[in-house]
């Protein structure tokens, strides 16, 4: 038997056994001895009907026909002294709508009708006025129940689409896409971010404010404002550590923080410092920053839904990083190593030192392409997810060129707990890898150094080689310029110069906080999301 067929008869014997039941228990709590008779009857049908689906030794047609007829006669023939069993008219149409969608449905409504009038019209003359009305209510009841039997039928035997998930899905882009052409305020975190710290800004006398968003368990600072060179925005850092912990407002002396909340939980930590001008008792900071909760409800929301478009996307980036990586190594990779297979082949029959000489050439350039497949392989599957820190993933990806190429890398880190943002941490990790990939591939170096500084929310990570230095860029070249975009992305600086060994250096360096005390104006350093 299918599966399909032992859904359909566990569902048509749950029905019949469920009816059963229902029907059984007020007739024994009445003491209603010829229902109890007609039931029991009524039960022995069901069984014997429910074994002929299990068996499959019955045509179905045979077996719906047999079941409704057995029922309305038993119900014709007990109708005259009780009513109570005339809710077992409801189960064979429902059960026939299950095997013979409406067709089953129409034949089981007409027998069991049939069966209810002539037997009634045999044994006692015909039906009353309620008998009718009750005979004709539950077969309706039927009629209603088989309709719903199809459409179990048409569920249970419906093949699945391979293409359904890719259908749901152009319909979720599709609609994406569409949505996002009417956000009034973008899909810009750091935008957002930015502009839920000026309405703060607006409403309380502050020197400095940092908004971030949790990262598993940690808050990474989103966006940040200081007035005045001498303010530290990191004594906000265990004061929004306090308020995301507990959820709440949390006033220290001149420091503050508070949470955004969404239906989805905490978005983002506001946190900041006061004016030391300022009275905090004086002016209401506590009330005030639980209007301003209220009132940035909607900012929080603009910024939740960016956040995730950016998780969505960055998730889609890395999946597609991965297949280009399993393409390569099962696609291309292989091809070309079995390439070298049949020139050592070749080399075995060379008959002069010159086409021995042509043969070696051509086997060691297929031995650099393969080692440069794998090392492009490596560099797709590598992410900083993947990774506790930015300073382990350059760590990781720094082993795994050197191991490749065999020049030697050497990394220094220095990083403090806090992270940066995900999406910052990406770019400056692509950055890297491209800059340790270019010293590799084309400064002839024998050794690479790298020193990676995370004090979020700075960072400044340098690679630095003892190779040929600044060379003429090639047309088809294309790494400076993909690693200036990735640095104009986030607000960063990269800077490209020689080392005084003659070598090539390339820095990256991301800004804090800083101020213009000449205007008494924030300077937002927006750590963008790319």
């Amino acid at each position: 038997m299918r599966v399909r067929d032992r859904q359909h008869v566990k569902l048509s014997a749950a029905a019949r056994a469920f009816v059963l039941v229902a029907l059984l228990g007020p007739v024994l709590w009445a003491q209603d001895k010829p229902a109890l008779v007609a039931l029991v009857a009524i039960g022995a049908v069901w069984a014997l009907s429910t074994l002929a689906d299990w068996r499959q030794r019955l045509p179905v047609l045979v077996v719906i026909t047999v079941e409704a007829a057995c029922v309305g006669a038993v119900c014709g023939f007990a109708i005259d002294s009780t009513l109570a069993v005339l809710g077992a008219l409801a189960v064979p149409p429902f059960t026939a709508g299950l095997y013979r969608l409406i067709q089953g449905v129409s034949l089981a409504l007409s027998v069991q009708l049939a069966a209810v009038v002539v037997v009634s019209v045999v044994s006692f003359g015909g039906l009353d006025k309620n008998q009718g009305f009750g005979a004709f209510s539950w077969s309706m009841t039927g009629l209603g129940l088989g309709l719903v039997g199809t459409f179990l039928h048409s569920a249970l035997n419906e093949k699945p689409d391979p293409l359904a998930p890719y259908h749901y899905a152009q319909g979720l882009i599709r609609q994406l896409i569409d949505i996002s052409g009417g956000l009034d305020n973008g899909l810009d975190p750091v935008a957002l971010g930015g502009a839920i710290l000026s309405a703060v800004r607006d409403d309380l006398p502050t020197s400095a404010l940092v908004i971030s968003v949790p990262r598993g368990d940690t808050l990474t600072p989103l966006v940040t404002k200081a007035m005045g060179a001498s303010v530290n925005v990191n004594e906000c850092e265990d004061i929004a550590v306090e308020a995301w912990a507990v959820g709440l407002p949390v006033l220290h002396d001149h420091v503050f923080a508070f949470p955004l909340n969404t239906e989805a939980g905490t978005t983002a930590i506001v946190a900041g410092v006061l004016s030391a001008r300022v009275d905090p008792a004086r002016i209401g900071v506590e009330d005030r920053i639980r209007k301003l909760m209220r009132r940035l409800g909607p900012s929080a929301v603009h910024l939740d839904t960016a956040l995730l478009f950016s998780a969505f996307r960055d998730a889609a980036t890395a999946e597609e990083r991965r297949r280009l990586s399993r393409e390569m190594h099962d696609g291309v990779a292989q091809d070309i190593a079995s390439l070298g297979y049949l020139v050592d082949t070749l080399r075995v029959g060379v008959t002069s030192p010159e086409q021995a000489e042509r043969v070696d050439m051509l086997r060691d350039r297929i031995s650099a392409v393969v080692a440069e497949i794998r090392r492009s392989v490596v560099t797709l599957r590598t992410s900083v997810g993947q990774s506790e820190s930015l300073g382990t993933a350059i760590g990781s990806i720094a082993r795994n060129l050197s191991e490749v190429s065999g020049v030697p890398i050497h990394v220094t880190l220095d990083e403090h707990t806090q992270r940066l943002r995900g999406e910052v941490e990406a770019e400056l990790f692509r950055i890297a890898q491209e800059a340790m990939n270019n010293a590799v591939r084309h400064a002839q170096a024998s050794a690479i150094d790298v020193h990676c500084v995370v004090h979020a929310p700075e960072a400044e990570i340098t690679v630095s080689d003892n190779g040929r230095g600044l060379q003429t860029a090639r047309s088809t070249s294309h790494g400076l310029h993909i690693m200036k975009e990735r640095a104009l992305l986030i607000n960063a600086t990269l800077e490209i110069g020689e080392t005084p060994s003659g070598g090539l250096s390339v820095t990256v360096r991301l800004p804090g906080s800083s101020s213009e005390d000449s205007h008494v104006i924030d300077t937002i350093h927006e750590r963008v999301i790319a």
